[in-house]
């Protein structure tokens, strides 16, 4: 009940747009791919990451008395989270614009031209599990790679007193001193090339976005604001990176992952992929973080309705499937 009050005193006192999607026809079923068993791979037409092919056979510790469980290497990719990326605090598009909760002493999003004609933004983010796989029975989904999980949001930065200040965010990031400096900054360049052609990004520069520019510091705080799509698509890989940081998200894409997956700090930046969901999905291919919007991104953003975002996000699973 207290919910219930919550939300609807929410949407009386900030506009919030929505829909909910439809996992038929708002996601990219191709993102499903590459799919590759051992090394047979299909692809059907969306990016590679360029890992390396899983092997063929591979075995897995097992509770006795078996002690080793044998599979065949697998790996594809899962429709496995939802990021919502907003300025008004608790605003959840997903859940068809609803306001979750009046929170007023919570800053909004904003972004806002300087002196110097540069601009900056600042958003919300809300991460829900989302394991639309089962929602639609996928064999896969009911085999050793699977791992079950409802519905639930798993994290909201309105809650989280580093999202908001900087200084406090490098508490969890002190590293960001490394590469506030120009040639830590033109290495980006590089991962922007890539990123622009393969469509991911280089893991070695992973304080690099892209296109998107740099992803310190781990806070809700975009410095280059070049429109609603970039600073959400930049501001996402920020929070991946800081679930990363946290222990909250962990590596499920490498061969030491086949069995069970491993702590991972810094975030592998080719481990996931994202398509649009709101406020019009796109849904003819993934891209890694860093990726150039340019290539699908024009008429995404608009007015009112078109100024809050949410994004499918596609983590990378390799695994040794019985």
């Amino acid at each position: 009940m207290a919910l219930g009050l919550l939300s609807s005193r929410g949407a009386i006192a900030a506009a919030c747009e929505g829909d909910f999607p439809n996992p038929i026809t708002d996601v990219c079923w191709n993102c499903f791919f590459p799919l590759q068993i051992g090394s047979i791979s299909m692809k059907f037409g969306q990016p590679d990451n360029g890992d390396p092919d899983p092997p063929f056979f591979c075995t897995c510790p097992a509770p006795p008395p078996i002690f080793i469980r044998p599979g065949v290497g697998l790996s594809f990719w899962e429709p496995a989270r939802v990021a919502e990326v907003v300025r008004t605090p608790m605003c959840s598009p997903t859940l068809n614009g609803s306001v979750l909760a009046d929170m007023p002493f919570v800053p909004k999003g904003t972004n806002y031209a300087h002196q110097d004609t540069s601009e900056q933004a600042f958003y919300h983010v809300h991460w829900f599990q989302y394991p639309v796989l089962s929602w639609v029975g996928m064999g896969i989904s009911q085999g050793i790679c699977f791992v079950p999980e409802p519905m639930d949001m798993q994290y909201a930065t309105e809650l989280d007193p580093l999202w908001d200040d900087d200084e406090l965010a490098f508490l969890i990031n002190p590293e960001a001193i490394l590469f506030a400096n120009p040639i830590a900054q033109a290495a980006c360049v590089a991962d922007s090339l890539k990123a622009s052609v393969t469509k991911f990004g280089i893991d070695a520069l992973f304080w690099c976005s892209g296109s998107q520019g740099s992803i310190y510091p781990l806070s809700g705080s975009h410095a280059t604001h070049n429109g609603g799509v970039d600073s959400t698509l930049a501001t996402v890989h920020k929070h991946v990176a800081r679930m990363h940081r946290m222990g909250l998200a962990q590596d499920t894409s490498t061969l030491g992952a086949m069995c069970m997956n491993l702590p991972q700090p810094i975030v592998r930046k080719k481990q996931y992929k994202q398509q649009m969901l709101f406020p019009i999905p796109q849904t003819q291919k993934g891209y890694g973080f860093g990726a150039a919007s340019s290539f699908w991104g024009a008429g995404k953003e608009f007015p009112y309705k078109g100024e809050d975002f949410s994004y499918l996000i596609w983590r990378k699973r390799t695994c040794c499937a019985l």
